[in-house]
């Protein structure tokens, strides 16, 4: 028996996140222990549009197993939508199609980025089933979190909120401002926090200034917006990458040198500008307890019984 090991997160069996994440001293949660705690574990249904599906699944995993609580993660995928940078066998062991779990519900859904922000959102091949996905969400989902580009097509999606183009990407690490320590989603949070960024697009305040139910969350003077939440729909939109390891700037840093894109240094990432020195990781712990708090507002606000999501939802307030 596992006895030493508090298991808060399942994710599929033999899942190459899960020998990354034992190496770190993540704890995971076997098939016969979750049915031996005999307690509903939150579902999490993550739908990946990244397309190193792999990079991206042990990003969240690492975040959401930050919390005691049991968590359950399905990796959902776009209906007949191949990624290039992920094995079709891959898909067929880990992922559903969305099509296959839609009957079922879920305490929690993250959608992540995608590098397609500088096509229109109506250009994007799966941008009608992903339409679909977000007004299913509001029946099937009780707490969506959107990241990235996610983030920028359910604003598009829901209040008709336009992106605008970069004249450069903006590429970095930055510094942020919390505007309200008294969401729930920041609580221990501290005041500035630094978290990385890569986009070439960005959504404006002024587009936010007309829906009061949109509140800024995290804020930066340099970056712009970061975290808004939704009040009226429960939403919440990160646009920055506080899930993001120490190297994946580094990562696609040299994938944008090796495509012979131009393309400058990170801001305030290598240590003296020098690509030589291992960058130092200063978003982990805010990170984690931002995810940590999410989780526990979704087991705090959700329906004990995961079949009454969607049925008359109520969302508490953020404040306190």
């Amino acid at each position: 028996m596992k006895s030493s090991i508090i298991m808060p997160i399942k994710i599929p069996q033999n899942l190459p996140a899960s020998k990354i994440l034992e190496k770190e001293g993540v704890l995971l949660i076997q098939e016969d222990d979750a049915i031996r705690q005999d307690i509903r574990p939150l579902k999490i249904a993550l739908l990946n549009l990244m397309p190193k599906k792999i990079e991206t699944e042990t990003q969240i995993a690492r975040v959401l197993a930050g919390s005691p609580l049991q968590i359950e993660m399905t990796l959902v995928a776009i209906g007949g939508h191949q990624p290039k940078n992920t094995s079709r066998d891959h898909m067929i062991d880990f992922y559903k199609a969305w099509i296959d779990i839609k009957n079922e519900k879920f305490d929690g859904l993250i959608i992540t980025g995608a590098p397609i922000e500088q096509i229109p959102f109506e250009d994007v091949d799966y941008w009608d089933e992903l339409c679909q996905i977000f007004d299913w969400s509001r029946s099937n989902v009780f707490g969506l979190f959107n990241l990235c580009w996610g983030a920028q097509a359910a604003l598009y999606h829901f209040h008709n909120i336009p992106k605008y183009q970069l004249t450069n990407k903006r590429f970095g690490i930055y510094s942020h401002n919390v505007c309200n320590n008294k969401s729930i989603l920041l609580h221990g949070i501290d005041d500035e926090i630094q978290i990385p960024v890569s986009r070439h697009t960005e959504n404006r305040i002024t587009d936010f200034e007309k829906l009061p139910q949109l509140e800024i969350l995290i804020d930066s003077k340099e970056a712009g917006m970061c975290l808004v939440h939704d009040k009226k729909l429960g939403h919440f939109h990160m646009f920055n990458h506080i899930e993001y390891d120490s190297n994946t700037l580094d990562e696609e840093h040299k994938r944008d040198l090796e495509a012979g894109k131009s393309t400058s240094l990170p801001k305030n990432y290598y240590p003296n500008d020098d690509i030589n020195k291992p960058p130092i990781n200063t978003w982990r712990g805010n990170g984690h307890l931002l995810f940590t708090n999410w989780i526990n507002y979704l087991y705090q606000s959700a329906p004990f019984k995961i079949t009454d999501i969607g049925k008359d939802a109520i969302y508490i307030k953020f404040e306190g």
